[in-house]
């Protein structure tokens, strides 16, 4: 048995990871055969159970690699900001508008909610947790309401989890993207102290 170096083992595992989100991407959970996957990626069926168990175990992967990237395009338009609160509301919408993203929409909007049954528990808690950070020094600046963040951190993102899902599962995804955001925008305006 050929025992295989470090980078060499990253490397079968990125190269599943691209194929696999590629595939997912173009044809769909569902329709996308482990052997016509590993072909395509050059690796065997061994090396997908080696590094992600089963199917499920690439799929879980790759909607973690998607969400990775989701909170770094999502973190810097907070960082970006001039203002905190207008940061947080763009941060807000643009999550929405990644409901229309193909590869977001079809692999963690549809594929991960049908067969893992949504976001993984730790990612959920991450956005809470990021959302809380924001929402606790908006409080502090004075510009949100004085309430407890983390709450409102969970319910502002319950309702663009949701949102989302919805969006993505409409045939007119436009119209309910523009719709959720005028939503949405209610639903923040509701959230500041008055001047």
């Amino acid at each position: 048995m050929v025992r295989r170096t470090r980078a060499e083992m990253e490397e079968t595992r990125a190269t599943l990871l691209a194929t696999a989100r590629k595939v997912f991407s173009e044809v769909g959970y569902a329709e996308t055969s482990m052997d016509d996957l590993t072909a395509q990626a050059g690796l065997t069926r061994g090396a997908l159970y080696h590094h992600f168990g089963d199917k499920k175990g690439l799929l879980a992967a790759v909607v973690a690699q998607i969400d990775d990237e989701m909170d770094e395009r999502l973190q810097a338009i907070s960082d970006s900001a001039e203002d905190p609160w207008e940061g947080f509301c763009h941060r807000c919408r643009a999550y929405l508008e990644m409901a229309l993203e193909h590869e977001f929409q079809r692999i963690v909007l549809r594929d991960a909610r049908a067969v893992l049954g949504g976001a993984s528990p730790d990612a959920q808690r991450h956005c809470v947790n990021s959302m809380q950070q924001l929402i606790g020094n908006l409080i502090q600046q004075g510009v949100v309401e004085d309430v407890d963040p983390e709450g409102l951190a969970s319910i502002i993102y319950g309702s663009l989890a949701e949102a989302a899902f919805w969006i993505a599962e409409g045939e007119e995804g436009d119209k309910r993207l523009e719709q959720g955001i005028r939503a949405l925008n209610l639903l923040l305006r509701g959230l500041r102290r008055p001047a």
